[in-house]
């Protein structure tokens, strides 16, 4: 049975590789005729590590990434609300987060896959189930494949899901994001810390993401495509962060205008199924999260890691209502949390309580849910 993957990112990638180990006959189409080091940098959090480390590429993302042993929501002034240090997540799984750069972790993960099983330059457009466990793939350039199971990991715009599910919709933050990787080094203190300030309705985070590289993004209330020239995103930028810590106008000022990636921030209305027969939704492309836990790339990982299992474990069998079955409790809990944190971080008016009530959470409640998060089922 020949399974075809649809998209290489993250997702698709990290499914490839663990096909790969595990035996499965699959093939891997990108509609991108190079990857190219685009992006900004991504978290990978613990339940992402331990699939990565199961796949044999952890080293190769430690030595490429940083290790955030430290991870505050602080205000502009840079002073904590919530602080967390990660010593208890280091005892528990061996590691803490590491945030790395995603071109970099694209990369290293597309290097562990032979050639031949991955096609570039070619986009999909179109599938037609020709008889029973056999799906026909078109392509942009008109040619076509054959397989048994197709598996969408085409991202939050996936043209797989619009075919499949032509009801589904992303749904609109209300706010927009900056984000960028500058060759600015941070203070030594600084180096293991991932932190994000929250202002008034706008919010900055950094994290230092390799040796020489450190990641920031911010983020503010926006109408949906509202547009603002290049040229003037700097100063823009500089002006709405102008009553933030220092540190945060210096890290704007040093900015190459032409490496900051503006994008609105979606995610996926939830949706009730994730396959038909035998095509299947997975990462960004069936429950795309907004960013504000740091787990849109990891619940993609995770994703490779039951979905490998249960293929492996079913053989020629088709194992989607299963996948499902898995993952969607903890996929629905992810993207719910998630948009409420986002709204929360934006709030105009009683931003006091917020932060009174952050501090009250008692630290063991927070460290369970975390531990919670990160682990994987075997």
């Amino acid at each position: 049975m020949k399974y075809t993957i649809i998209g290489a990112g993250i997702g698709g990638l990290t499914t490839a590789l663990a096909f790969e180990k595990k035996g499965i006959e699959y093939q891997i189409f990108e509609k991108a005729p190079v990857l190219n080091e685009v992006g900004a940098g991504i978290w990978l959090a613990p339940n992402a590590l331990q699939v990565l480390e199961s796949l044999g590429v952890l080293e190769d993302v430690i030595a490429n990434g940083n290790f955030i042993d430290r991870i505050t929501i602080g205000k502009q002034d840079l002073s904590p609300i919530s602080d967390s240090n990660q010593d208890f997540i280091k005892d528990f799984f061996g590691y803490t987060t590491v945030a790395i750069h995603r071109a970099a972790l694209q990369k290293l993960l597309f290097d562990k896959i032979p050639k031949e099983k991955i096609f570039l330059n070619k986009g999909f457009e179109s599938f037609k189930e020709v008889a029973a466990n056999k799906i026909e793939i078109t392509f942009n350039d008109a040619s076509k494949t054959t397989t048994n199971f197709l598996i969408a990991a085409d991202g939050i715009n996936s043209k797989v899901r619009q075919q499949l599910f032509p009801e589904s919709r992303k749904r609109y933050s209300g706010q927009t994001c900056w984000r960028v990787i500058t060759n600015m080094v941070l203070e030594d203190d600084l180096l293991h810390q991932g932190f994000e300030l929250w202002g008034n309705t706008i919010r900055f985070g950094i994290s230092k993401v390799s040796k020489d590289k450190t990641y920031w993004f911010a983020v503010v209330l926006a109408k949906e495509n509202e547009q603002v020239e290049v040229r003037l995103v700097k100063e823009k930028l500089l002006k709405m962060f102008s009553e933030f810590d220092p540190l945060i106008t210096d890290l704007i000022a040093a900015t190459d205008i032409h490496q900051i990636i503006k994008s609105d921030i979606h995610d996926l209305k939830p949706l009730k199924k994730w396959h038909i027969n035998n095509i299947c939704l997975i990462g960004d492309a069936g429950h795309a999260t907004t960013p504000n836990m740091g787990q849109g790339g990891a619940q993609a990982i995770e994703d490779a890691y039951y979905l490998s299992n249960l293929i492996a474990e079913n053989k020629d069998k088709n194992i989607f209502e299963l996948f499902q079955q898995k993952r969607q409790k903890k996929v629905s809990l992810v993207v719910n949390q998630s948009w409420m944190t986002g709204k929360m971080a934006h709030w105009k008016y009683g931003q006091g309580f917020r932060n009174f009530i952050l501090k009250s959470v008692p630290k063991a409640i927070i460290n369970k849910k975390m531990i919670a998060l990160y682990q994987l089922q075997k």
